[in-house]
């Protein structure tokens, strides 16, 4: 496998054997510093040029430059393309290394998010403005308002009742979708709350809560593993009740740190509802 270094000289040595080329940054993980470096880390860059047109949809150009990868994506050819003119190129090389090149031809505007200027042919004067040090403050847990805490509470719970009714019907993958993409995404948005009313909110859980580990307390944490099931009704029923124990705990941790009422009612509702259908079906069974 290619060294950091290596990659590095490679990304810089095409950008300067270039002058279409005026700029290159670096973003993502890797321009990160409160991310640990590891081997799995893309290489977020951006190529800076006044005419995009010799670099669009151009592969012949990046191959013979970086190399044939194992697979490649180029999102603006695809469909929903993004449509602002700009061009993409995602590429994973046999050696495990991966590049995600942009071809820019607008300015950078500084969002916040941690980014470092690799090389700027125009000293300041063209594409990027002078960067500050990168932190990962975007990305911080924000304390919920009352209406945030109360909307997260109350879709968790209510759209438990699609999730019943889709094992009533035995509709597995309509279940999956709605317990593993909305309902977990408000047990998600609870627990970053929970970690940040605990250690602070001045820390990061990462993209899709790839850090809850690092501050949950361990108990915590092998609870909410179990609220992933397999395709087996009983057990994506005893991960419904972890869930929904978990979130009751953490809720109502949240809800005092924050000064904000737990909508008990909402919980009672839903538990309610869901017992009268895992009892119809158990009466079915039998």
């Amino acid at each position: 496998m290619r060294t950091e270094q290596e990659m590095m000289d490679l990304i810089l040595s095409v950008a300067r054997s270039d002058e279409r080329i005026r700029a290159v940054l670096l973003s993502g993980s890797r321009a990160n510093p409160s991310i640990p470096a590891d081997r799995y880390q893309d290489y977020d860059i951006t190529y800076f040029v006044h005419d995009i047109q010799p670099f669009y949809n151009n592969p012949d150009w990046v191959t013979s430059r970086f190399g044939k990868p194992l697979i490649m994506q180029m999102p603006e050819i695809m469909r929903d393309p993004v449509g602002d003119g700009h061009f993409v190129y995602l590429m994973l090389f046999p050696d495990g290394n991966r590049i995600d090149l942009s071809f820019v031809f607008t300015p950078y505007v500084d969002d916040g998010e941690p980014a470092v200027i690799l090389l700027d042919k125009d000293r300041g004067n063209g594409f990027i403005p002078p960067l500050a040090t990168p932190t990962d403050t975007i990305w911080h847990i924000r304390p919920p308002d009352e209406l945030n805490y109360r909307s997260c509470c109350n879709n968790f719970w209510w759209c438990l009742n699609n999730v019943a009714k889709g094992l009533a019907r035995d509709e597995l993958p309509y279940t999956m979708q709605m317990l593993q993409e909305v309902v977990r995404a408000e047990l998600h948005d609870m627990i970053g709350w929970y970690i940040g009313s605990i250690h602070g909110y001045n820390l990061s859980v990462g993209k899709s809560g790839k850090y809850f580990k690092r501050y949950l307390s361990p108990d915590l944490y092998r609870r909410f593993t179990a609220t992933y099931s397999d395709s087996e009704p009983q057990h994506i029923w005893a991960a419904i009740e972890t869930m929904m124990d978990l979130f009751h705990q953490l809720a109502l941790a949240v809800g005092t740190s924050t000064g904000h009422p737990y909508p008990i009612e909402d919980e009672q509702g839903a538990r309610q509802y869901l017992d009268q259908v895992r009892a119809s079906l158990d009466n079915s069974v039998t």
